[in-house]
């Protein structure tokens, strides 16, 4: 039994890995821009496929590097030749423009790939297990959980020690101010949009060579990701670290007890959350309220 609740608390981790790094580059682009990226689940999937693609030129390491800075231009160039011209209108017309996104993205890569799941190859000494009893534990979800912890760190230490990090915090704070002392707001925002993008597009890489490649697989993660947005707290990143790290291990650890409980817990644990604490558990007052 103890090694059945290892295993999920595992693969919840694993999961919840995921969600960071989609959830991340979901509140990046919230916060300074006001855009509910709902694209944000096919430019993982995009990561990924380009992945598949480059892995026999490249090799692993390479695509793994290459992959996702591809799928950033590719946002970088969405953002400036569309989103780009519904900010500040309505929120309602972004929504439903990368709402429209994501289904091209979908069958797009369906069109380009199959419909057919992939499989992204690893280096054969990832796959294997730690040991015979933790058969679970490979080399390559150690990886995984290593490049997500790097990517973070990363994050967090660029958004802190930089002159465009400490730009981009501010202007999630008032970014008329910030465009008031010569700040290019076009550019800070376009800048922002391919941070996030490429967040989602190692996520895609990292997702491939552990779950395979689908041209749904973007969808799967999305919901989850906008979850821990929220019951981490909107605007507070350290709390969309904490908020998707939770419902990961939640959700894995209820497949013990309750699988057919798995999926639904995430959105009890966000109901809890909003009834007890309406602005998530490191939110700031009166962004969700």
């Amino acid at each position: 039994m103890t090694q059945l609740i290892l295993f999920n608390i595992t693969n919840g981790l694993i999961t919840g890995a995921f969600y960071v790094l989609m959830a991340l580059g979901l509140s990046l682009i919230l916060n300074l821009s006001g855009v509910i990226n709902f694209a944000h689940g096919g430019f993982l999937a995009i990561g990924g496929y380009l992945a598949y693609s480059l892995n026999p030129y490249l090799g692993f390491w390479g695509a793994l590097l290459v992959s996702p800075l591809l799928t950033a231009l590719l946002g970088l160039a969405i953002e400036r030749g569309l989103i780009r011209r519904l900010y500040g209108r309505d929120p309602l017309y972004s929504l439903l423009l990368t709402f429209g996104l994501a289904f091209i993205f979908e069958d797009g890569t369906r069109f380009l790939w199959g419909a057919q799941g992939l499989p992204v190859s690893i280096p054969a000494f990832m796959a294997q297990p730690l040991s015979l009893d933790l058969f679970f534990i490979t080399g390559y979800r150690l990886f995984m959980v290593g490049t997500v912890a790097v990517a973070v760190a990363g994050l967090f230490a660029f958004l802190r020690y930089t002159r465009i990090g400490v730009r981009i915090r501010a202007g999630t704070l008032d970014l008329e101010t910030v465009s008031s002392l010569g700040v290019n707001i076009r550019a800070l925002r376009s800048f922002n949009f391919a941070v996030g993008i490429f967040l989602a597009g190692l996520a895609g890489v990292l997702a491939g060579g552990q779950l395979g490649l689908e041209p749904t697989m973007g969808t799967g993660l999305l919901m989850p990701s906008f979850i821990a947005i929220i019951v981490g707290g909107v605007g507070s990143l350290p709390g969309t670290l904490l908020g998707g790290l939770l419902i990961g291990v939640a959700a894995g650890v209820t497949t013990v007890f309750f699988p057919s409980a798995s999926e639904a817990v995430i959105y009890i644990m966000m109901a809890v959350v909003l009834l007890i604490r309406p602005r998530g558990l490191l939110g700031e007052e009166g962004l969700l309220t």
